[in-house]
């Protein structure tokens, strides 16, 4: 008997190991995801256009075969390298996490920069195939996994930057794993809502009844809350960006303009007693948020004056070759 007790009362320290450990990795999940907020909220306002022009019968095939792709992009292939980078090369870390920012800012000043000058020839609406009505959504769902590899990059190297050094790979998986999932679901469960939102506003709008006026405010509501989607998208994205990059430098031994933004932080702080902690935050987004933009500004002519035939030319080599 007092046997099984002992067996018993290891069970249930076991159970509360596991129950502990599956807190801690959702509440480091959590904390993860969250510093991963800038490019999660790009994601979420740049998929919406792959599906413009599309029936609404096929918007969300579409936006499921996307987020097929985003779950690819970060289980099979990045979740791996983000382990094989944390138990092999940790000092790459940072490194690979301002690379990262500093694309989040290149691409958050070309959106700007096109919007200043009117340009649109970028949109992915405005793309026609020979294939006909099958080959451009082939095309666009390509385009949006290639588009979401590179934010979900940025995703998994934030969230695996938030995870504390000391704990096990298996810990460090199961982080991971939950960030990629739960933000996938997120991020394509909100865009099928933002996508399908129209649609539904329509359809109250014709059965009639109390329901219609509801019906044609979210049809009128639609399309500004589209552009504000994409403005908070590209605010967000220059924000992260420039904090990353910033406090990459930091780490690396580059401390301004970290210690100067800090310092303007604190004497914001300061200034409004009331609430220290939100004039400091809003502070430090205001400053990291301006960096952001200069970087991307000076980006966009080395991107596309260097970077873009540099890769061409290697492109044309391999072509050749082959």
């Amino acid at each position: 008997m007092s046997g099984l007790l002992a067996l018993l009362d290891d069970v249930a320290g076991i159970a509360k190991i596991a129950a502990a450990s599956v807190d801690d990795v959702a509440g480091q999940a959590a904390k993860a995801g969250a510093k991963a907020a800038g490019a999660v909220i790009d994601d979420a306002a740049v998929t919406p256009k792959y599906v413009h022009g599309f029936s609404a019968a096929r918007e969300v095939p579409i936006v499921l075969k996307i987020a097929r792709g985003s779950i690819f992009n970060k289980l099979v292939i990045l979740l791996p390298i983000a382990l094989l980078l944390s138990a092999f090369a940790p000092w790459l870390i940072t490194p690979l996490l301002m690379i990262g920012g500093a694309y989040l800012c290149f691409e958050g000043a070309e959106k700007i920069f096109h919007a200043l000058a009117h340009d649109h020839g970028n949109d992915p609406h405005l793309t026609v195939t020979p294939g006909g009505a099958a080959g451009l959504e082939e095309e666009r769902v390509r385009g949006a996994i290639k588009t979401d590899f590179i934010l979900s990059a940025e995703i998994m190297t934030i969230a695996l930057a938030a995870i504390p050094n000391g704990d096990a790979i298996w810990m460090k998986a199961l982080i991971l794993a939950v960030v990629a999932v739960g933000i996938t679901v997120a991020v394509y469960g909100f865009v099928a809502l933002i996508v399908k939102a129209d649609d539904f506003g329509l359809h109250l709008h014709e059965r009639g009844g109390p329901t219609a006026a509801l019906g044609r405010g979210i049809v009128h509501v639609m399309p500004g809350f589209m552009k504000v989607l994409t403005v908070v998208g590209t605010a967000a994205m220059i924000w992260v960006g420039g904090q990353i990059v910033v406090h990459g430098l930091h780490v690396l031994g580059q401390h301004q303009p970290y210690e100067w933004i800090h310092h303007m932080a604190e004497a914001a702080a300061q200034a409004m007693p009331a609430a220290p902690g939100a004039a400091a935050w809003v502070t430090t987004a205001f400053f990291d948020g301006i960096f952001g933009v200069i970087l991307g500004m000076i980006l966009i002519p080395v991107a596309h004056y260097v970077v873009s035939p540099a890769i061409g030319a290697v492109k044309g080599l391999f072509g050749a070759r082959a």
